[in-house]
């Protein structure tokens, strides 16, 4: 088994310090980690040992790079680890993501939450479409299914409710005839909507407006 030599440990920058050894490149490690392992200038460690210091180091490294991340937008389990994958290894990945769920940091259902808010709420996406774009983001159908449940059972806004909405907001003048209200249609399955539904809602809003 190989052994390394340190002969001089040196501020490199901020809490950077720069390993040199008797033989082999200088590296550079935080001072942290270099005191968690008690690593002093003139020691001798197996080669595995120091290794085990590149790792804790390149840990630390990917964590402070994902709580960046997580300042500026909440990711799911899966959309970080292919954000910090394209830089560390799958060991180190999966090790941070484990922490951060520890830590409450990474909530899959959380984030479903916010992200059903966002694409049911805002977009007035239907249910369907939601949960596309949800699966895109790297979550898992238990999860999305969960998240988009309580829109089911939303007893002061169905689906139907926020189709009517968005029909009567938006595609209003478009249903003067049989050309426009079929863009319509084609419009709202985009959205994610059922043709049922779709069919119900502009049926009945055709009627009412019809009444006027």
């Amino acid at each position: 088994m190989g052994t390394v030599k340190i002969t001089n440990i040196s501020k490199y920058k901020g809490m950077t310090y720069m390993v040199e050894f008797e033989e082999g490149e200088p590296e550079f490690v935080n001072i942290g980690i270099l005191n968690m392992f008690n690593i002093k200038a003139g020691a001798s460690l197996p080669l595995s040992a120091w290794e085990e210091v590149k790792n804790e180091d390149l840990f630390r490294k990917a964590k402070e790079r994902a709580l960046y991340l997580l300042d500026y937008k909440d990711y799911s389990y899966i959309g970080l680890y292919e954000k910090l994958e394209k830089n560390y290894s799958e060991e180190i990945c999966l090790r941070v993501l484990d922490k951060l769920v520890e830590m409450g940091a990474v909530n899959d259902r959380r984030y479903a939450e916010g992200m059903a808010r966002h694409y049911v709420e805002v977009k007035h996406f239907g249910r369907y479409r939601a949960f596309r774009e949800m699966r895109s983001k790297g979550l898992t159908a238990e999860v999305i299914n969960e998240a988009l449940d309580v829109y089911d059972g939303d007893v002061e806004e169905s689906w139907y409710d926020r189709l009517k909405e968005l029909v009567e907001n938006r595609y209003l003048r478009y249903l003067d005839d049989e050309k426009g209200i079929n863009k319509v249609k084609n419009a709202l399955v985009r959205y994610g909507y059922t043709y049922d539904l779709i069919k119900e809602v502009i049926n009945d809003v055709l009627e009412e407006y019809s009444e006027e």
